[in-house]
């Protein structure tokens, strides 16, 4: 089975672009997380691919999506994308309007399944916690939330599977810090993204695996 994983930074962090080898160019992000686990559990039996691009919103990431994801041939495509659609309008005015990122996330799907009727898709939910990068503007940041309802009625009408991330982020930042899980608000540190990971394998292992 091939999973390919495509978002922004937090899906990006550090992995390599000129090389496909799975374990060299996953960077230290969740998918380096995932692909230990599914490694272990069931050896030989996943290649695992990543196409996060730091900055990117889905208009960016449906820009690339052919050519990037698709032409990859996945059997699982895994999405994070949402908190620079946001970010990006508060930082720039280049944000993307809640009923385009909308808009584009369908289009993002029904692209795939027009061609790739086999493709499954995880969604991610976009997240934020208060932190260096959010402090200042956390009353803007909160427009995260809408995006992450909007992602989640995406899933709910293509039939994808959706992977709540803010609720755990939120209850866990109460306890330990936000720093603890995400460095500036918007990033995952290695404990955070061992989060994101764990709670992506439980989501697939319940409903693909």
């Amino acid at each position: 089975m091939k999973i390919l994983f495509t978002g922004d930074s937090i899906t990006d962090m550090g992995r390599c672009r000129t090389t496909n080898y799975q374990y060299d160019s996953l960077g230290f992000n969740y998918t380096f997380f995932v692909a230990g686990e599914l490694g272990v559990k069931s050896p030989n039996q996943y290649q695992i691919l990543t196409r996060g691009i730091s900055g990117n919103r889905i208009v960016d990431l449906y820009a690339r999506f052919k050519a990037d994801a698709l032409n990859e041939c996945p059997d699982v495509i895994s999405v994070l994308i949402g908190v620079n659609d946001v970010w990006h309008g508060i930082a720039s005015n280049n944000g993307v309007p809640l009923d385009i990122y909308e808009r584009f996330y369908n289009m993002l799907i029904d692209d795939a399944h027009r061609d790739y009727p086999h493709i499954r898709f995880m969604i991610l939910e976009p997240f934020f916690l208060k932190g260096s990068a959010t402090e200042e503007n956390f009353e803007q940041f909160k427009q995260v939330y809408e995006y992450a309802k909007t992602a989640e009625k995406v899933a709910r009408e293509k039939g994808c599977i959706f992977v709540p991330l803010q609720k755990m982020f939120s209850e866990k930042a109460e306890r330990d810090g936000a720093e603890t899980y995400l460095y500036d608000g918007i990033h995952p540190t290695i404990a955070g993204a061992k989060l994101i990971a764990d709670e992506w394998l439980h989501c697939f292992e319940k409903k693909i695996k």
